[in-house]
């Protein structure tokens, strides 16, 4: 195995930093006095920059410098964090992004008029040459000492992290005279020690002139995992503690006399204190948790579809032989695979809020291009999905949240004229329902124009002057390939392309889309994807001597035709069911097999939110554990099947677009009844 690029592991780490920046300054944005979101941006600049240093990223290194030392003087009361501060620093960290993809690339021109934007939200004045940011001098003070007394204590997992605690130590020396004292009260006895595990605290007295923040920096990359109080001593007297001196680095390996009755009570309090159990269970997610490349978890997801085909052909030799030691053997096998896969699945699976998360900015970005107030709102950001699924989700979302910003809401002005509140909202909705997760775009806008779609329709030759068409029909037409309903062409729309890039989309992940509009009060786009696109439950069905696979989430019941029920339903497309007409599909005609009806056909009944369709079937075989794979490109205008799969005994069955089949079965009943 080759060893991993240095540079590429960085970039990874880099990607992480900025989202971290991104997401703080978005924040920040709203709460301008909050000193917890200025540390952490700090802090993800601060730790950037020196890791870009550290792997060769220098002008990455020297760029994010000046940023840095904004947020430095907004740390230190220097400087007030103003929305075009964060502006400011939103648009540099584009620039390092740029920097950390393209290092070598020319970006001189860029850092210039950045670097004048940060120079001028810091100092409050309008744009000027500057290049730099240059710190304002503190006023001149007396060098006064103060003393300090400091108390701190450090995650048990300090040293699997790298971390040297004597090296906060060194820095505070540093700074002044400094009287250290080692608490070992936590210690526990040797048989329930741990070798890698930090038990210890410390006390420090400190004489300086430096101030309380340049004290908190020592402890600035680790402050969110320890235990730190600093105060300001009032007679200057060294701090009283049971605890032992530190003089020496090696002190702290010092072991006491047994004798000594402090050590003593200090080793009975610590064997009643449980170590392991009082420790932070985020620390612990983070000395568990292991970083793994995507492209490892795709090809361990090959592997497990793989093994799932192989069970498949074992289950179907033990199945026509009478050797129950092979069948215990297939069964346990099946049972196996099965937990694989489920395991495989949730180690796919990531939530939809690192998905949600990307369009804050957005977000802020369109009220900029747009000139209107908008609130982006999510909602089920918990929900799960795959981890593919989620990548291919993020362009077609753009879309939409960009078609909602620019057609569905309106300005400032108009939205007042109709007694509605001057900010827009738009609103990211996940929720899951069976195999499916629905992802809903919500607008309170105008809605859409229907008379104008259905007139952009008509002068497109779309649809007939005058014909009548279902409205979701209608709708759906703004997905048509360069259609527009805007009256000017802007750098964000009216040029017809990207809704029906959405389509395309949602399509090739095996979804649909819905929408909803009400005029005035906004619109509703809906997708409904599928939670995995690798293996899924399916329903193996026979049609003439072909088989096919039904997804599983799709099905709603499955129903038994007599052949007297079938000859009446000759000439119709739809059947009574419980007081409510199902349209259905031979699928026997539809593939045109040539081979005549089993005495008693089947009616597999699917749907896809509201629709529901019939499909009629030969025979329906049973439950079928379906790894995905996908058509060639000359199949790319067969919409009908959404892939394929392996079976058993080496054949090919097809997996069925229910999506597709629905829509066709709509249609066919929409013609009948025109005739009737």
């Amino acid at each position: 195995m080759s060893t991993p690029d240095p540079a590429d592991i960085f970039r990874i780490e880099a990607a992480e930093l900025l989202e971290q920046m991104e997401q703080g300054l978005l924040d920040l944005e709203h709460r301008l006095d909050d000193r917890t979101l200025v540390d952490a941006v700090f802090r993800a600049l601060h730790t950037l920059k020196g890791s870009g240093a550290m792997f060769g990223f220098d002008r990455l290194a020297a760029f994010t410098h000046h940023c840095e030392t904004a947020f430095d003087r907004v740390r230190k009361g220097l400087a007030d964090a103003t929305p075009d501060l964060v502006s400011a620093v939103l648009d540099a960290r584009d620039h390092m992004r740029a920097l950390v993809e393209d290092p070598s690339g020319d970006h001189a021109e860029e850092e210039r008029y950045l670097l004048e934007r940060l120079q001028a939200a810091v100092s409050g004045t309008s744009t000027s040459p500057a290049t730099t940011i240059v710190e304002t001098p503190k006023p001149a003070v007396p060098d006064v000492p103060t003393t300090w007394h400091i108390r701190f204590g450090l995650p048990e997992n300090t040293f699997v992290n790298g971390t040297n605690p004597l090296s906060f130590l060194d820095e505070l020396r540093d700074m002044g005279e400094c009287h250290v004292l080692l608490d070992r009260s936590a210690l526990p006895p040797l048989e329930k020690l741990d070798p890698t595990a930090l038990y210890f605290t410390w006390d420090v007295t400190l004489t300086t002139s430096k101030s309380r923040a340049d004290i908190e920096d020592v402890f600035l990359f680790v402050m969110d995992d320890m235990s730190l109080t600093i105060e300001e001593a009032t007679d200057g007297a060294p701090v009283v503690s049971a605890a032992l001196p530190v003089s020496e680095p090696e002190a702290v390996q010092a072991t006491p006399p047994v004798s000594e009755a402090p050590m003593e009570r200090q080793a009975v309090e610590a064997t009643s204190r449980p170590i392991v159990e009082v420790a932070d269970p985020k620390l612990k997610r983070k000395v568990e948790s292991v970083r793994v490349p995507a492209e490892r978890l795709d090809e361990l997801m090959d592997r497990v579809g793989e093994l799932v085909i192989v069970q498949s052909r074992l289950q179907q030799i033990a199945a026509s032989g009478a050797d129950i030691a092979l069948r215990t053997v297939s069964e346990e096998m099946e049972r196996l695979c099965s937990e694989l896969r489920v395991t495989m699945m949730v180690l796919r699976m990531v939530p939809v809020a690192t998905l949600f998360d990307r369009y804050r900015r957005l977000v802020h970005d369109l009220q900029r291009d747009t000139g209107k107030k908008i609130e982006l709102s999510t909602d089920g950001e918990s929900t799960e999905m795959d981890k593919t699924v989620i990548e291919r989700l993020a362009d077609p979302l753009v879309h939409l949240v960009r078609n909602s910003a620019d057609h569905g809401l309106e300005s400032t002005e108009e939205r007042i004229a109709a007694g509605k509140s001057e900010t827009g909202s738009i609103r990211l909705s996940a929720r899951q329902t069976g195999g499916e997760v629905i992802i809903s775009v919500i607008d309170d806008g105008r809605g859409i124009d229907r008379a104008r779609v259905r007139a952009k329709a008509e002068t497109a030759g779309l649809i007939q002057p005058g014909a009548t068409i279902p409205d979701q029909e209608l709708l759906q037409l703004i997905f048509q390939p360069g259609f527009s309903t805007a009256s000017s062409v802007t750098n964000l729309s009216g040029r017809g392309v990207g809704m029906d890039v959405v389509k395309k989309a949602i399509e090739s992940l095996h979804g649909s889309i819905d929408i909803a509009s009400r005029p005035g009060e906004g619109s509703t786009v809906s997708l409904r994807i599928p939670l995995t696109l690798a293996i899924i439950d399916g329903l193996l069905v026979r049609v003439g001597e072909g088989h096919h696979v039904i997804p599983l989430p799709a099905v709603e019941e499955c129903i038994e035709i007599s052949q007297e029920e079938d000859l009446r339903s000759r000439g119709r497309a739809f059947l009574s069911l419980r007081d409510a007409l199902v349209p259905f599909i031979r699928l026997r005609e539809l593939f045109a097999t040539g081979t005549k009806p089993d005495l008693y056909q089947k009616m597999v009944v699917v749907s896809t939110g509201e629709e529901r369709v019939g499909l009629i079937v030969d025979q329906i075989i049973g439950h079928h554990q379906t790894v995905i794979k996908s058509m060639s490109k000359l199949h790319d205008d067969v919409t009908t099947f959404s892939g394929a799969t392996i079976l058993g005994d080496g054949s090919v069955a097809l997996i069925l677009d229910v999506a597709n089949l629905v829509s066709l079965g709509q249609e066919q009943e929409a013609r009948l009844r025109a005739i009737a």
